[in-house]
């Protein structure tokens, strides 16, 4: 089956992408489509998906503690008082992406952000969380959609908050690497492995 799910060295089937490299591997088997909550860890998830714009992923994984370093821990509040001189610094760093409107879209968000109530963000994306039940299992990458009513619902709220550099592909990446949905293949091994209620974090839209 094109597409399909590939067994590993240890035996294990995985999406086809997890096993293209080392860093995939840890990322697939660890960390994407489990569940992620906290206000600055998803700001972390939102800013990387909107530098990943236009590059692979691979090239941003790859760069992601350098991000880190750059954007103090990707904290809301401290990356709301960039001034600047910071976007300087930046834009020269080479441990990051050195894309100006990205850099800016990051500096804005956070001023938008800090002005939320705590938990404000984390209710908000996950309050577009699908319903699990009603989604079936996709048994081939081709069977992945790239983006859906619900990615193209959440950007569109996050625009009208003020938020920049975030479109419903960008959203539904965000979906798929945040566990809002769970687009591991059937036969991956794991599949299933955050679950974690995502329908007890639905709340009313809105911050």
């Amino acid at each position: 089956m094109t597409g399909g799910t590939v067994v590993g060295a240890d035996g294990k089937a995985r999406c086809p992408w997890g096993l293209s490299t080392d860093d995939y591997i840890a990322y697939h088997d660890d960390e994407w489509g489990r569940p992620v909550h906290g206000d600055d860890a998803l700001f972390e998830r939102l800013c990387l998906e909107a530098f990943q714009s236009g590059l692979s992923w691979i090239t941003i994984l790859r760069r992601r503690e350098g991000f880190r370093s750059a954007f103090s821990g990707f904290a809301i509040g401290s990356v709301a008082e960039f001034t600047d001189a910071d976007r300087e610094r930046l834009l020269a760093d080479e441990g990051i992406i050195r894309n100006r409107a990205k850099i800016d879209a990051t500096m804005a968000n956070a001023r938008v952000l800090a002005g939320w109530p705590p938990g404000g963000l984390e209710t908000l994306i996950w309050s577009f969380a699908p319903d699990a039940a009603g989604r079936a299992a996709p048994r081939t990458v081709a069977d992945v959609p790239a983006v859906t009513d619900e990615s193209t619902a959440l950007a569109k709220e996050l625009k009208k908050k003020g938020l920049r550099f975030i479109g419903p592909t960008t959203a539904y990446a965000l979906m798929q690497a945040c566990g809002l949905v769970d687009d591991h293949l059937a036969d991956c091994f794991a599949r299933g492995a955050g679950a974690d209620g995502a329908d007890g974090a639905k709340e009313a839209h809105g911050v």
